[in-house]
């Protein structure tokens, strides 16, 4: 298939990981963090991290955003559904988040709550239109990846005059993470890891561009590359971040420039800048409380904000202490590292966020084996 086998093929992955162990220079270490999920679950079904020399670590970012969806705003959705009755419609990987009480949206829809999966927006609008009697509220989640057509469901909803319809908004931004990554007192306080080198998410930058990311490589001296989720896309990109380290430059380079312009979609960024603003501050599971990180509806779409329809207010609630997503979301800590991993949590019964979503670390890690390392 075109574009997708050309990248898996393990001849010329020999070849990029022979010029990666020649070219890293054995008396430094190279600590690369890939931000996305989706990198990370391309390194694990892969076998990436097998073919690294054994200085340069590849560090997990906290780019899943059923990951670092806070539980306080699962219980806020799970109050929509029971407290409210409302049709609560989300993605699926959204659904068996552990929230407070031993609840998670699964478990309230088995005590019947009306909470149902859906693969897009328009499926809630179309949910919307046959349930007029009832308040249909899309649980919307996601990265840049996804806010567009959350905006298009909103304004869909308007030239229909759908007034039971309305959106549970939890749109996060990739460039305020990496940046809290970074300098974050917060963070740093919690621990962090020294960190020499980004590989950028793909769909994130599909929208945004990569111009956002020059920021980064001038302010912070951190060189960044954009990369495709095939395995050879990685592993180029590992390649590309290993040779700016070694001649001490710090660039934003575009390694699936087959998607990725510097500029971006910018049709899809003037329809999120129309729709939605940023918020003040938005909680991160694993980083805290983010500075404008976060986007809420603009006034002018208020009528289809279900926090203001509803009244809804955010509290915050502590993660299981027992869990370490939020040290391995933060890079801090690896899969393996926590007592729960392979034990009582697991995909079948995940105690954390970061073993729901396919893209999490710790699912990645315990489906493709990788729990099974030897030290």
């Amino acid at each position: 298939m075109k574009y997708i086998d050309e990248f898996r093929d393990g001849r010329v992955a020999k070849g990029i990981a022979a010029a990666i162990r020649a070219e890293a220079e054995p008396d430094r270490g190279y600590r690369l963090m890939e931000f996305c999920g989706g990198h990370t679950h391309a390194i694990s079904r892969y076998g990436l991290s097998d073919l690294l020399p054994q200085n340069l670590r590849m560090i997990h970012g906290p780019g899943c955003p059923v990951c670092v969806l806070p539980i306080g705003r699962i219980d806020n959705a799970i109050e929509l559904a029971t407290t409210h009755r409302a049709i609560l419609c989300t993605y699926g990987d959204t659904l068996r988040v552990p929230a407070s009480q031993g609840l998670s949206l699964m478990k309230a829809k088995a005590r019947g709550a009306d909470i149902r999966m859906v693969y897009s927006s328009a499926d809630c609008l179309k949910i919307a239109k046959e349930n007029p009697a009832r308040e249909v509220v899309f649980f919307a989640i996601g990265f840049e990846t996804t806010t567009p057509p959350t905006a298009i469901a909103i304004k869909q909803a308007e030239a229909l005059g759908l007034a039971n319809f309305s959106v549970f908004c939890n749109h996060v931004l990739t460039p305020s993470a990496i940046q809290n990554i970074l300098e974050s007192p917060q963070v740093r306080e919690l621990g962090t890891v020294p960190l020499d080198g980004f590989i950028g998410p793909a769909h994130v930058s599909t929208v945004i561009g990569s111009r956002p990311y020059e920021f980064f490589a001038e302010e912070y001296q951190k060189p960044v590359v954009i990369a495709g989720f095939e395995p050879l896309d990685v592993m180029q990109a590992i390649l590309m971040l290993v040779r700016q380290l070694n001649q001490g430059r710090c660039e934003v380079e575009n390694e699936f420039s087959r998607a990725v312009t510097r500029e971006g979609n910018e049709k899809a960024k003037a329809l999120v800048a129309e729709v939605f603003e940023l918020r003040r501050s938005f909680e991160w599971r694993g980083l805290g409380e983010v500075p404008y990180s976060g986007l809420r509806i603009k006034e002018r779409y208020r009528q289809f904000d279900a926090e203001a329809r509803f009244g809804i207010s955010y509290r915050r609630v502590d993660d299981n202490k027992a869990c370490e997503c939020g040290a391995i979301l933060r890079g801090v800590k690896q899969p393996r590292d926590c007592k729960l991993f392979g034990t009582v949590c697991t995909p079948e019964n995940p105690m954390g966020s970061c073993m729901v979503s396919s893209e999490g670390a710790c699912a990645a890690h315990y489906t493709y084996g990788r729990y099974k390392e030897v030290a």
